[in-house]
C-alpha cells in the first residue's frame, strides 16, 4: 500500500497543522420528547489538513504525482499522524483536486485534506 509522501525534511505536514477527531453520533427524538442516542461507528474518524509551503519543485511533483496516483479521492494510502506517529492504514484525499501555487521560482505552496476512511 502506498504511504502519504514525506518532505525532504521527512515530515508529513508544517506548522500550524489541523487534527480533527469526530465520532458519529446520532439522536432519535421522539414524540413524547425523549431521545435515544446511539453511535454509528465503532470509533473516531480523524482528519488532517496538510497545508505545505515553500515546497521545491520536486516535492510539489511528488505530491501531485500522489494524488493523481489514487485517483483523488478514490484511492487509499496509509498515512502517519505527526502528532502521535501513528499509522493509519485506510486513509484517503477528502477532495479530487488539489492547487498547487507556485510563488517563485522553486517555491510553492499547497494544501489539502486527508481523511480516515472506515472499513
Amino acid at each position: 500500500m502506498a504511504s502519504f509522501p514525506t518532505l525532504k525534511s521527512s515530515a508529513v505536514t508544517q506548522y500550524p497543522a489541523t487534527r480533527v477527531i469526530a465520532f458519529q453520533n446520532q439522536v432519535v427524538r421522539f414524540v413524547d420528547g425523549t431521545e435515544q442516542r446511539y453511535r454509528d461507528c465503532a470509533g473516531p474518524l480523524h482528519q488532517w489538513a496538510i497545508r505545505l509551503s515553500q515546497l521545491d519543485e520536486t516535492e510539489m511533483a511528488a505530491i501531485e504525482q500522489f494524488l493523481q496516483s489514487n485517483q483523488g479521492s478514490f484511492g487509499n494510502f496509509s498515512f502517519t499522524d505527526p502528532w502521535d506517529s501513528h499509522t493509519y492504514t485506510n486513509c484517503s484525499f477528502a477532495s479530487d483536486s488539489m492547487d498547487l501555487t507556485s510563488v517563485e521560482e522553486m517555491c510553492g505552496n499547497t494544501s489539502v485534506i486527508v481523511k480516515e476512511n472506515r472499513r
